[in-house]
């Protein structure tokens, strides 16, 4: 491979940039662009902050040169994918859009601008054509989790109510979850620490753990009733985040949602337990066959062989893994089941790039 700033392209095809290349989500990104047989990109331009310009990373076989994020590095873009934190996005992607390209944001940013769709592509893929700020956004990786699922029983049965439980990973928390969770593994492996009070907090502090943590409370050997920033009335915003994309993503602006999140000591892949309301009468039966049809979702539902998703099962893959799926026992037209997401891949990278292809089709 040959050190290049661009790769050869076509001058027909679209010319894609990558904004935030060398970051946990963007690197994800890249993985995906490689692993496709075949890309409907021209020219693909890596772009990421002055400390990470200059790296070379190699893209379908070419070295790319990661370019430092400036105005002129989005001439000739057609379409841009952000991944970067909220304020780096709300101050570039309208420099972006200025240059010419469509930014697909995965962000915060614009999630619920009336001005910018937010789209789940086997979901609501039409709502891409109404961008008036030249923007699509990507949703929070806890909705995603679980959207492919719940779209597809919308379409058929029509949601009216949903009660969710998130049992989120750390990689949620950034680069900074990660590394505390696996101090925090280090610190209490092979020791004899029970589930008291102050027990592995004390494990923590006698290994030099720095008191400041990406979490509320000690993730090792425990979980955390918290995920995201405080707001009105107890409530978290990841939870918020839950409650206002499904309603937006489905297009029920009235939807009824609770949802309460939780952080637990997985290192990627979310989980959620779903309990969904429909205005319409559903089996189980007709539940497995929509969520059978769906390219993008694994039924995985056997208890008595003991099969159902787990992020251990699920985390570096692509699909939506559904099981536990029942019918509620006291509760008319209701379905409840477990839904498992590698939420770095669909939940992140994956849905993002999904949206720029779509976007490169049209």
């Amino acid at each position: 491979m040959n050190p290049a700033v661009d790769a050869p392209h076509e001058s027909s095809a679209p010319t894609l940039a990558v904004v935030g290349a060398t970051g946990a989500v963007g690197t994800v990104m890249i993985d995906i662009i490689n692993s496709r047989p075949s890309v409907p990109w021209g020219e693909i331009r890596l772009i990421a902050s002055t400390r990470s310009a200059g790296k070379q990373i190699p893209v379908r076989n070419v070295l790319h040169v990661v370019a430092e994020l400036t105005p002129e590095a989005f001439d000739g873009v057609d379409i841009a994918m952000f991944d970067v934190p909220d304020e780096i996005s709300q101050q570039w992607a309208p420099v972006a859009v200025q240059r010419g390209a469509v930014v697909v944001d995965n962000s915060g940013a614009f999630r619920m601008d009336p001005d910018v769709p937010l789209v789940v592509p086997e979901v609501n893929a039409a709502a891409i054509g109404h961008r008036p700020k030249g923007i699509v956004s990507n949703p929070n990786c806890t909705t995603l989790s679980m959207m492919s699922a719940v779209g597809a029983l919308h379409h058929q049965f029509g949601l009216t109510e949903l009660v969710v439980a998130s049992y989120q990973a750390a990689s949620g928390a950034g680069r900074a979850g990660v590394d505390r969770l696996y101090a925090e593994l280090a610190a209490v492996a092979g020791k004899s620490v029970g589930l008291r009070a102050g027990d592995v907090t004390e494990a923590l502090t006698a290994a030099g753990l720095p008191e400041q943590s990406p979490f509320p409370a000690p993730l090792a050997l425990n979980v955390v009733p918290w995920a995201g920033s405080l707001k009105a009335d107890g409530w978290s915003s990841e939870e918020l985040k839950v409650r206002n994309e499904s309603r937006k993503i489905l297009g029920i602006p009235d939807l009824k949602v609770s949802a309460t999140c939780v952080r637990v000591p997985v290192v990627t892949t979310h989980a959620l337990a779903v309990h969904a309301v429909f205005a319409h009468p559903v089996s189980v039966e007709q539940a497995r066959k929509v969520l059978a049809g769906q390219p993008t979702i694994v039924l995985t539902d056997d208890p008595e062989a003991g099969m159902w998703p787990t992020p251990a099962a699920v985390v570096g893959t692509d699909p939506t893994y559904v099981g536990r799926l029942r019918q509620a026992l006291d509760f008319a037209n209701t379905l409840d089941f477990f839904v498992c997401g590698d939420n770095l891949r669909k939940g992140a990278a994956l849905n993002t790039y999904e949206i720029a292809e779509l976007l490169a089709r049209r």
